[in-house]
């Protein structure tokens, strides 16, 4: 699974900058993360959930996936279908993103500073 600029494309947004790009598959990888946190979240224990919570904190990327792949097998799963939902999600949001992108751009133009890309 990568998201990265190809996704972008696929999901019709190719024609973004790169600086919008950018913030918007930061954007997408940290919503993912939060969506699929919740939905592994509600199957653990209080006491798993800190165990779990003591490889993050140790930033143990190794330790968290051995630790998933024992105590929450299905994580994988998971992952995948809250990307497809994510994905349709920005898909059906496309227009409004390039419509907001393009205004910006004008408003980039007149001097006005530009805010970030919201999915």
């Amino acid at each position: 699974m990568k998201i990265d600029n190809d996704l972008l494309a696929e999901l019709g947004l190719a024609a973004l900058s790169e600086d919008e790009k950018k913030a918007l598959i930061e954007q997408i990888i940290e919503t993912l993360e939060m969506r699929v946190g919740t939905v592994l979240a509600s199957g653990l224990t209080d006491a798993q959930l800190q165990e779990f919570e003591g490889f993050m904190n140790a930033n143990d990327q190794a330790g968290a996936l051995k630790w998933l792949e024992t105590n929450a097998p299905n994580y994988k799963q998971v992952v995948k279908d809250e990307l497809e939902k994510l994905k349709g999600e920005v898909k059906t949001n496309a227009p409004q993103i390039l419509a907001a992108s393009a205004s910006q751009q004008g408003q980039v133009g007149q001097g006005q500073q530009q805010p970030p890309v919201a999915a």
